[in-house]
């Protein structure tokens, strides 16, 4: 999982402890969608946190995505900010390899690929309703390489999944998928233009910028290689979202009230209107996505 490489508070900064929670996605099919994401990626249903019309999945108690029925909706494009991909993190390279071979084997999921990152190993499916999903494993951070200027170095080479598979799929863990555990790493979004979403997401919101190149921005807070990501591949140029299916709200957790409170400020001194119930704090990010941060 996600470690902060320190707990050294910095003035306008995320804490080093911030970390990602559930992706909610609005779906056209609530029956079919769970279904999928309980069979394809082997996540269980939390019953606590669902609803007649909201489905919340994930292993053990930690939820990775909600599912909102949102019916009437017309279909997410690629071309439109939104989501690019939920990437779901699991603590083992075995227990990466049973998720992918889950996901692979089920008949509604489409292969897009897989890279490794050098920080990290990672497969890519599309959902029935276009949603992306990466399925990754990090190395261990002390292996990590960084330039001169703190930042991480990260690619995208080709590695063979088959072979990834035959050394680290075993029966047990093929097995006991639901139970090994996961949780949303990073969400990867589409965004219209870099430059905004810098402003926006590290001067205002207060991460760290960790890499970029090709039209993306990787951006982390504690030293972790990217819990947000913004590219422009196929949305160079989109303004604000309208409502389709897909990306709900992305979600935040930070490890105190303060936090909340600091980030609340920050949020109005820059413009940003937001809607702080006392437990959650709401505002929408330049393309109109919902983001929420809660104490973890």
């Amino acid at each position: 999982m996600p470690t902060p490489s320190s707990t050294h508070r910095t003035p306008d900064l995320l804490a080093a402890e911030t970390a990602m929670g559930a992706v909610t996605l609005h779906v056209g099919d609530l029956g079919a969608m769970s279904a999928y994401y309980r069979e394809a990626i082997a996540l269980e249903e939390i019953p606590a946190l669902g609803a007649p019309d909201r489905v919340v999945l994930g292993r053990g108690s930690t939820p990775v995505v909600a599912l909102q029925h949102t019916p009437g909706l017309p279909p997410t494009s690629r071309h439109q900010a939104g989501l690019f991909h939920t990437a779901v993190l699991f603590d083992t390279e075995e227990a990466l390899a049973a998720a992918v071979a889950h996901a692979a084997q089920h008949p509604l999921s489409r292969f897009a690929g897989n890279a490794d990152h050098w920080v990290s190993r990672a497969f890519y499916f599309t959902d029935p309703e276009d949603n992306g999903i990466e399925l990754y494993w990090d190395r261990p951070r002390d292996t990590w390489q960084h330039d001169g200027g703190g930042r991480v170095s990260m690619g995208s080479d080709w590695f063979d999944p088959q072979e990834f598979l035959r050394r680290n799929l075993t029966e047990g863990a093929m097995s006991g998928a639901a139970g090994q555990a996961a949780q949303v790493g990073h969400v990867h979004l589409q965004v219209g233009d870099i430059p905004t979403a810098q402003k926006f997401y590290v001067d205002t919101l207060g991460f760290e910028v960790m890499a970029t190149f090709h039209g993306a921005l990787f951006v982390a807070a504690g030293g972790y290689h990217h819990h947000m990501a913004m590219n422009t591949w196929n949305s160079a140029g989109a303004g604000p979202r309208a409502a389709t299916l897909g990306l709900g709200q992305v979600a935040l957790t930070v490890p105190t009230r303060d936090e909340v409170g600091a980030l609340a400020d920050r949020l109005r001194h820059a413009g940003v209107e937001v809607r702080d119930d006392g437990r959650t704090l709401r505002f929408d990010d330049p393309w109109s996505t919902l983001v929420e941060v809660s104490v973890a």
